[in-house]
């Protein structure tokens, strides 16, 4: 454990971070869990429905640093021509 009081408050900012990029993260994930979901369970309604509120959490998660905005693109474009496939 550190013991200079500059040390401790970093800890502290690090656990906060942590826990707040761990949310994000896990909001993502499950997002994306879910809408994959939907195109496995051939719901295009569903899907169609999500398809926006995912994209918009997905362009979040780039302004928190939580994905690199290439990557960003590549899961929005692959979601996208997954979703438009169903028909």
């Amino acid at each position: 454990m550190a013991t200079h009081k500059s040390a401790v408050k970093r800890h502290t900012q690090s656990l906060k971070r942590r826990t707040r990029n761990k949310s994000n993260t896990t909001k993502l994930r499950s997002q994306l869990r879910r809408l994959r979901a939907a195109v496995a369970g051939k719901d295009p309604a569903t899907a169609r429905r999500m398809l926006p509120e995912t994209l918009s959490l997905i362009d979040r998660s780039i302004q928190k640093g939580v994905l690199h905005a290439n990557a960003a693109a590549r899961h929005k474009s692959r979601l996208t021509r997954l979703v438009t496939s169903l028909g």
